[in-house]
């Protein structure tokens, strides 16, 4: 039988892995969330807008989701270190872009 190495440098690199994967497909789709909502579903502008937009936002949730769990994953992670700590700067990043494009969804319904 064979034994796998999970020492601290292959957890480490686990660790970059989970921060440098996760951070953009949990934040770039994120922001791409409120103006696709926006200009594409809302108030489309261009040709086919809402059914660009029926596939773009999934696939956005869709990569946010999969960099959401990549960083969270990243950020419990023991021993704790610098990627621990930028994960989780990653999440708290993440949580103010979803208070806004909350905040704006719900002040675009009620100008609805």
């Amino acid at each position: 039988m064979t034994r796998s190495f999970n020492g601290p440098i292959s957890r480490s690199k686990e660790r970059e892995r989970a921060f440098l994967i996760g951070a953009p497909l949990a934040i770039v789709p994120a922001l791409g969330f409120l103006p696709a909502i926006t200009f594409l579903i809302v108030f489309p502008r261009i040709a086919h807008g809402r059914a660009i937009g029926f596939v773009v936002v999934p696939a956005c949730a869709v990569l946010s989701s999969v960099g959401l769990w990549k960083l969270a994953l990243g950020a419990v992670q023991k021993p704790w270190g610098i990627f621990n700590a930028l994960s989780f700067g990653a999440l708290v990043v993440l949580l103010v872009i979803a208070g806004y494009t909350g905040l704006f969804l719900a002040l675009m319904t009620l100008k609805l």
